[in-house]
């Protein structure tokens, strides 16, 4: 393997990353022994992004970086994927963290397994203060239908040619582009889980799955049912769609402080046991961005 030809692609797009991307690209430069490269798309960022990964790529020529105008994730990672050139495909979200080892770890996994395409681990989802929110545990029999996915997109490595024969990421599907993935590559290779904590991931109100819940539900439904129709034997065009009429709302959708609210809730639930005080900022915060918040209103008065 020379060092023109990684092993692993490492796939991620960001807009506005500037204060959490240098940590990020720092936990797979210095922290994962093998070969690699890594694909950053700056997707219309408008704050010092572009600065800061010009400063990165200048000094480590493993980093490829790819400035466009803001397209959405989803497309961003499609043009990423098709520039990669290691045989194996990770991906990896600004803000996160690759633990030391983790990129090894899923490579071997699907190594040792050559009938699997996909490998994902446990994450731990922290908090920006750092307090550990949650850790998922998601094993290997609930992902098998591919209808399910890892809670974290970034905790996931590919076979670069079983991405390829799946179709790879589709631009039809601007949230839950991944579980839409996932349901493709499982019909010609296991999900491989490695049952350990190899990726941490941050959770913040205004993130995707805090903020774009009910969006990432109703593309979810139509996943369903393309997969449904797909494995009939039956034509996906119909809910590929509704995907891309779905995509277009999304894409013009402004901030939603009521569905970051929502983001602040689901967090302070899962600080409540092991770290009360912060719990009840991020209770707080819910009611600052929804006062007509009434679960956080009731767990703030039984917490007092």
């Amino acid at each position: 393997m020379t060092p023109t030809t990684p092993l692993v692609s490492v796939v991620m797009g960001v807009r506005n990353g500037a204060g959490t991307l240098e940590a990020t690209l720092t936990s797979l430069t210095q922290g994962q022994d093998l070969d690699l490269e890594v694909l950053v798309i700056n997707d219309g960022s408008t704050d010092q992004t572009g600065a800061l990964l010009e400063r990165l790529a200048a000094a480590d020529r493993r980093i490829r970086v790819l400035t466009r105008e803001g397209r959405g994730l989803t497309r961003a990672l499609i043009e990423g994927c098709s520039e990669a050139r290691g045989s194996f495909i990770a991906r990896q979200d600004a803000g996160d963290r690759s633990l030391p080892g983790r990129l090894a770890q899923q490579v071997s996994c699907l190594e040792a397994d050559p009938g699997a395409s996909l490998c994902s681990s446990h994450v731990r989802l922290v908090v920006e203060e750092g307090a550990t929110a949650t850790v998922n545990r998601l094993g290997e029999e609930s992902l098998a239908d591919g209808l399910t996915g890892p809670s974290i997109h970034g905790s996931v490595l590919m076979r670069r040619e079983a991405y390829e024969r799946a179709g790879g990421y589709r631009a039809a599907f601007y949230y839950a582009q991944d579980l839409d993935l996932w349901s493709r590559m499982v019909e010609s290779g296991r999900h491989r889980v490695v049952p350990e904590v190899l990726y941490e991931a941050t959770l913040s109100p205004g993130s995707i799955s805090g903020s774009r819940r009910q969006e990432q539900e109703a593309f979810h439904a139509l996943i369903v049912g393309a997969t449904r129709a797909r494995r009939a034997g039956e034509s996906e065009d119909p809910w590929l769609e509704q995907a891309e009429q779905l995509s277009g709302s999304c894409r013009t959708a402004r901030r939603n402080p009521r569905r970051e609210a929502d983001g602040a809730y689901f967090i302070a639930a899962c600080l409540a046991a092991e770290h009360p005080d912060l719990s009840r900022r991020y209770l707080d915060r819910t009611l600052e961005l929804n006062p007509w918040h009434l679960k956080a209103r009731l767990r703030q008065l039984r917490a007092r």
